[in-house]
């Protein structure tokens, strides 16, 4: 049989929570306003499906450049380009800088 090569593959290990982590989202992470210029975070919420971006970007620092309706578009760099995705907040956290 050939390997997956579907949306989600390979994240048995990246998109797994821990048993403290499971539930429902705290309303914080949903009801947060982003400003563009912001920096965030990237960490895969695997409870929500919508909004989610690719596993590259798990992890990645981005910047937020503007709203689109419930998601925002973060400008993240991959290698020497400059990627712009779109990601709902469930999947943001503010950076601690």
């Amino acid at each position: 049989m050939r390997k997956s090569k579907g949306y989600r593959a390979g994240t048995r290990r990246l998109l797994k929570k821990g048993p403290r982590e499971r539930g429902k989202i705290r309303l914080s992470r949903l009801l947060h306003q982003y400003q563009p210029g912001n920096q965030v975070v990237i960490k895969i919420d695997p409870s929500v499906q919508k909004g989610m971006p690719h596993k590259r970007y798990h992890g990645r620092v981005g910047t937020v450049i503007d709203k689109r309706g419930r998601s925002y578009t973060i400008s993240v760099t991959q290698g020497d380009a400059v990627k712009e995705i779109i990601v709902r907040p469930e999947h943001l956290e503010p950076c601690r800088e």
